[in-house]
């Protein structure tokens, strides 16, 4: 694992992770705040597609959390993970590290014909984040291992939600947004029992999904998602689905990302 600094300015630092999981440079960018730990440490927000939703996040904890009491977001650690190269490269690298491995894929229709690169490697990229990037964050940084939340947005949604139910305990509370859950013909939807498997009742869990309102198929996906974890409320403390008034998937992550953070600033 090889990392390359950057300058630090204005509580934010960045460098370029090169995992020896993946075979793949990351650009790492972290806001920490201003005020000291305190003897717990920093609760820790990691956003997938850092290169898009980095600033969103950093922007609503920095100017939020300067008046806590009524705003209901804390100081935090926010890490973006974002990929590397040309915008077409990291599309491709974005189907690749967000998506699970399977014996075969299917593509709707309107992905028939476009070069979407190679698939299945969620679980590499997992261990990416679980063994490389958090001992490095944890080495720089005074972290509260038991606030730690994962953001994703449409494909990395789907890896969201792909790590908790694979991985539960990786982190306290998960944010997915728009998640692709039509990916290889709704896999997703089977995910529930493994995860029923995996989980421990003496740990409980947080998801927070959001999806726009004009999304289509995509909110019935998100419906479809929840009423299955129904089945499995006793595995978490909270579990909710907004679906956000007018908004598209473009719009989406601006809308609601203030209501994300606030949601994973309710962990006691």
């Amino acid at each position: 694992m090889d990392t390359t600094q950057k300058v630090v300015l204005d509580n934010t630092e960045g460098w370029v992770l090169h995992s020896q999981k993946t075979g793949y440079s990351y650009n790492i960018k972290v806001a920490f705040p201003p005020s000291p730990p305190n003897e717990d440490g920093y609760p820790i927000i990691y956003i997938l597609d850092g290169n898009s939703y980095f600033q969103f996040a950093r922007d609503v904890v920095r100017l939020q959390s300067k008046n806590a009491r009524k705003t209901l977001v804390n100081e935090a650690i926010i890490v973006g993970i974002g990929h590397s190269g040309e915008d077409k490269d990291a599309s491709k690298r974005r189907f690749l590290d967000f998506t699970a491995p399977a014996e075969s894929y299917t593509y709707p229709d309107r992905l028939n014909g476009k070069d979407l690169g190679d698939h299945g490697g969620a679980g590499r990229f997992l261990e990416f984040i679980q063994e490389e990037l958090k001992p490095e964050i944890e080495s720089r940084y005074s972290i509260n291992k038991e606030k730690q939340a994962l953001f994703g947005h449409s494909l990395s949604g789907l890896f969201t939600l792909w790590t908790l139910f694979t991985a539960p305990n990786t982190f306290q509370t998960y944010l997915a947004v728009s998640p692709s859950i039509w990916w290889n013909n709704h896999e997703m939807l089977g995910f529930k029992d493994w995860f029923s498997h995996q989980a421990k009742e003496d740990k409980k869990r947080r998801l927070f999904m959001s999806v726009g309102e004009l999304e289509g198929f995509m909110v019935e996906d998100a419906r479809k998602i929840l009423e299955q974890l129904r089945e499995t409320q006793h595995l978490f403390v909270d579990c909710d689905l907004y679906v956000a008034p007018e908004e598209n998937h473009a719009s989406v992550v601006p809308t609601v990302m203030s209501k994300a953070i606030r949601f994973a600033n309710e962990i006691k």
